[in-house]
């Protein structure tokens, strides 16, 4: 596991938005965030599955989170717009973004590969993520240091058989990422990404729905990197895909 040392209070007088926080990392994400001190917007597609990462979060003691239902699949640029000046006028900048949610697809042969099902992931890995990025990075730019966190895979820098849809979406995440980063080097905006590895979670599950599950780290497990790339200890890091474990 990454061996990050987590302070108390780290991420107090953050603003931090995860995408897929109703469940698995994006779930555990937006605690830890809470219970070190941040304002933890919540993006997912299930109001339900977000109220209960609220209420967790509120039963805690921590500040009050909000809530955007979205579904990265259906919505527009304009949404995502929208969104963007709802988070810059409500709490003046954004310090961080977790770019969590995606969607696995099918694992097929290559040539099998369904156009619709290769578009749908296309969609939600890639052209939201996009889309995301390019109408918060205004916003990210109001906070004194601010971190972009994407999240790859192994199969985003080694292709695997019968992953395409899934490991060309994280190879475009991981070209994307390195843009953005580039670009941006010499702001206040850092840009990274992590590769959370083998991880108990539904997506893992459907992927290896044979596996023994308790050799898996848990959510819990990875989050060191997960604070450490929204803290102010990792200013110098820009442009790098990082192991979780």
């Amino acid at each position: 596991m990454f061996n990050y040392s987590i302070k108390d209070a780290c991420l107090t007088n953050k603003t931090i938005l995860v995408t897929g926080a109703g469940a698995g990392i994006g779930r555990r994400a937006a605690l830890t965030y809470a219970q070190l001190g941040a304002t933890v917007i919540l993006l997912g597609k299930t109001v339900g599955k977000l109220e209960a990462v609220y209420d967790e979060i509120v039963a805690l003691g921590q500040a009050e989170p909000a809530i955007i239902p979205l579904d990265l699949k259906g919505a527009t640029k304009q949404n995502y717009i929208d969104m963007s000046s709802t988070i810059a006028s409500q709490f003046g900048k954004l310090d961080g973004v977790l770019l969590n949610a995606s969607i696995l697809g099918e694992l097929t042969p290559f040539t099998q590969m369904h156009e619709q099902v290769f578009n749908d992931v296309m969609k939600v890995n890639v052209t939201a993520q996009c889309l995301i990025a390019q109408t918060l990075i205004p916003t990210l730019l109001l906070a004194p240091n601010a971190s972009l966190v994407f999240t790859s895979s192994g199969v985003g820098s080694q292709g695997r058989a019968y992953w395409g849809q899934y490991s060309i979406s994280k190879f475009a995440t991981e070209g994307m990422m390195q843009v953005i980063a580039d670009e941006y080097e010499e702001s206040t905006l850092r840009t990274n990404a992590i590769n959370p590895g083998a991880t108990n979670t539904n997506m893992r599950s459907c992927a290896f729905p044979a596996e023994n599950k308790d050799v898996l780290a848990s959510p819990e497990n990875i989050m060191p990197l997960y604070v450490y790339l929204m803290s102010d200890d990792s200013m110098a890091v820009n442009g790098q895909t990082l192991k979780a474990q």
